[in-house]
């Protein structure tokens, strides 16, 4: 690979794009402005969405000017590297307009193989969980690694539910079921922490339907390369496309727990 295309280079401009959307946001923090809904009511975006997204935008145009770029905010732009960029500039708005400290930047690139390095920023704990294709998942000095309960009864399990109502009301149909049969159930609010946070052994696993691209693209990245598994769940209209994540022995266990079960984990971007 010629040196301007390294993993690690990759992974450092997309450190270096993370931190300055994070830097934006922290600076706005608790003076909302601009917000308006999207797809539905309870999905919003803010003025701070557009300005990270800005953020990171220009700083890889800067330095990478042919990659193609594909943001959550509209931020998009052609290419003809080969190298695509997958961004969500704030996982997690509801939680940062509410003043809940749970959200963060999330950016991936991919080739044509898949994706070569991701990075998921939690700005308001200092924290950057990095991976690299074939390279190891790390936060900070320490390398992450997902944990392997004895069995589902055993695991903290994270899910996440949709912004439309009529998928929420599916979404909850296996709660009665899943509840009394894990450790314990945690619902977020950040697909892209949930899944770092498999990633670091922080939750064992990670289900949900529903997301976008730019919600799972480093974070998936960041489980593989930590030793995980992640499992993509087909649409089934009227159903979203959604993940699996967690060891690769809980991940055919859990499916069948939430009534997903299907093909074994998939390799994904």
């Amino acid at each position: 690979m010629p040196p301007a295309l390294r993993s690690e280079d990759l992974l450092a401009l997309a450190e270096q794009a993370a931190r300055a959307a994070g830097a934006e946001l922290l600076r706005r923090a608790g003076r909302p402005a601009g917000v308006a809904s999207k797809s539905t009511w309870t999905d919003l975006v803010s003025d701070a969405d557009h300005a990270a997204e800005r953020a990171i935008v220009d700083t890889i145009r800067a330095a990478r000017p042919h990659d193609a770029v594909l943001a959550e905010e509209g931020g998009a732009a052609p290419g003809d590297s080969g190298l695509r960029w997958v961004v969500d500039p704030l996982d997690g708005t509801v939680n940062y307009l509410w003043g809940v400290p749970h959200w963060a930047v999330s950016i991936a690139v991919a080739d044509g193989d898949g994706t070569l390095a991701g990075v998921v920023h939690d700005p308001t704990r200092g924290e950057t969980f990095g991976a690299v294709r074939e390279g190891g998942a790390w936060c900070g000095g320490a390398r992450l690694r997902v944990t392997r309960p004895a069995g589902v009864g055993e695991a903290i399990v994270a899910t996440g539910f949709n912004y439309l109502g009529e998928e929420r009301a599916r979404q909850a149909a296996p709660l009665p079921r899943v509840l009394p049969a894990v450790r314990d159930l945690r619902r977020f609010g950040a697909a892209a922490l949930d899944l770092a946070w498999v990633a670091a052994g922080r939750i064992d696993a990670y289900f949900e339907r529903g997301l976008q691209e730019w919600d799972w693209a480093a974070g998936a990245l960041l489980v593989r390369e930590a030793g995980g598994a992640v499992a993509f769940l087909d649409a089934a209209p009227p159903r979203p496309a959604g993940v699996v994540a967690a060891h690769p022995a809980l991940v055919a266990p859990l499916r069948a727990l939430i009534g997903e079960d299907g093909p074994g984990p998939g390799t994904g971007s």
